[in-house]
């Protein structure tokens, strides 16, 4: 009887600690999931179904407000926000029929968010209004700096957003597609990919800076936060769909450098723009942790989910406003910055919870 008392202990002593871990575990991530709800929601409440855009933002900040959206719709398991997608489908092209305008970036913002609600629901008009974008996009395409596309139909400067932009659009497309259709959009990935690891604008810092100058050089301009992040889907995903291991590690590589040099002593990341980004910097941070998930999904890493940990913590606690809003500055105070910092919050509390989840389709 002694022997099975001691047995019956030890096997107690060795279960009671790992039920009390998974309890606290599934505590933490309900509680996360009830701070992405309660941001969706005053991020939804800020919507205006005429226009089918996002109030006190812009145009392409909206399209990355609809990428936010499915990104809460994952961790919620939700179905709320569809009404959402189908009234700015519709609406939204009153402004930009076709989601097309004279910025090559711009476009591309719209060609990932209906991606984003293809992938999400299925509905195959997403996925056709993505391609139609695309086409449009590649007509950006220019021998000049040997290759790339324009930032701006009217504007000859070639930058790091829309071609970080026209790679993952095209490495997504060629995901969703077959036969033909995938072969082309590979072949466009491919291409702007050697380009873009070649052009120079990677800096002997491991970090991407804002484009190239009138000789083609790297122009030394600002580290943008999200110009270190939208890359990554597209380097992971080429990866994955041409079996070559090269483009993951330059992920691998540039993720490593934004852990490195753009976070303060608590990791909590930052632009040098704040806390007055204007309309647009603001939320940069939240489109790169955004494609820190697709990484981390590709190729898991200890120090991503470190990361995601300390800002969506500190952006809940130290800059979170009494009305669910949010600051520019993650690490605080709290300070209503605008629709596009709730947006940049919004995949920030998501990025936490998403990056504990199975791989996305």
């Amino acid at each position: 009887m002694r022997f099975h008392l001691t047995a019956l202990f030890v096997l107690v002593s060795l279960v009671l600690p790992g039920l009390a871990q998974t309890q606290v575990k599934r505590s933490q991530t309900a509680d996360r999931s009830q701070h992405v709800h309660a941001t969706a929601r005053v991020l939804a409440e800020t919507y205006d179904e005429n226009t089918g855009l996002f109030r006190g933002t812009g145009w392409w900040n909206s399209a990355n407000g609809i990428s936010a959206l499915v990104e809460a719709a994952r961790v919620l398991h939700a179905t709320e926000f569809d009404a959402i997608f189908q009234t700015t489908f519709s609406a939204a092209q009153h402004q930009a029929p076709g989601f097309r305008n004279e910025f090559y970036d711009d476009e591309g913002w719209w060609a990932l968010a209906w991606l984003d609600v293809y992938d999400l629901r299925g509905d195959r008009r997403n996925l056709e209004m993505s391609k139609s974008i695309f086409d449009d996009m590649t007509t950006g395409w220019s021998d000049t700096c040997g290759g790339g596309i324009w930032w701006k139909k009217n504007v000859r400067y070639k930058n790091a957003i829309a071609n970080e932009l026209f790679l993952s659009v095209a490495v997504r497309l060629a995901a969703a597609t077959s036969g033909q259709d995938r072969a082309r959009y590979l072949d466009w990935a491919q291409k702007e990919e050697r380009w873009f690891v070649n052009s120079g604008m990677i800096n002997d810092q491991g970090l991407i800076n804002d484009g190239l100058d009138s000789a083609c050089h790297n122009n030394h301009a600002t580290t943008w936060t999200y110009n270190q992040g939208v890359v990554l889907s597209g380097l992971s995903g080429l990866s994955k769909l041409t079996h070559d291991p090269a483009p993951l590690q330059l992920a691998d590589h540039i993720a490593a450098a934004v852990g490195r040099q753009l976070v303060d002593a608590h990791g909590v990341l930052h632009d040098p723009c704040e806390p007055n980004c204007g309309g647009d910097g603001i939320q940069f941070k939240g489109i790169l942790v955004r494609n820190l998930v697709t990484l981390q999904q590709a190729h898991p890493s200890p120090e991503i989910v470190t990361l995601l940990d300390q800002n969506a913590e500190s952006l809940w606690r130290n800059a979170r406003t009494e009305n669910g809003h949010f600051s520019v500055n993650w690490a605080g105070p709290p300070q209503d910055s605008g629709t596009g910092s709730l947006i940049s919050a919004l995949d920030a509390l998501a990025s936490q919870v998403l990056v504990e989840q199975p791989k996305r389709r």
